[in-house]
């Protein structure tokens, strides 16, 4: 499956999530297919203004254009996102 490399110009704003490619998440809610609470992993992630992505979970459904409000980074996601917001402090 081929990855692509998201644009230079595509970076989160205030309250949204910065994930990349392979980062591990969970729904935050009931989703089509997808049960609350379910992992996956980010296998698209693109946007200028919306940062969204596409997830692939454990059950093999993909779901595209997901943000923050449908996910939360886990594991090393998680910590790799709270070290880059005590830097930006």
């Amino acid at each position: 499956m081929p990855f692509w490399k998201p644009h230079s110009l595509a970076k989160p704003h205030e309250g949204q999530l910065d994930l990349r490619i392979g980062d591990t998440v969970v729904t935050t809610v009931e989703l089509p297919e997808v049960p609350l609470g379910s992992q996956g992993r980010v296998i698209l992630a693109n946007g200028f203004q919306w940062q969204r992505y596409w997830v692939r979970f454990g059950n093999g459904v993909e779901v595209s254009d997901l943000d923050h409000r449908h996910l939360a980074p886990v594991g090393r996601t998680k910590k790799r996102l709270a070290k880059a917001a005590k830097r930006a402090k």
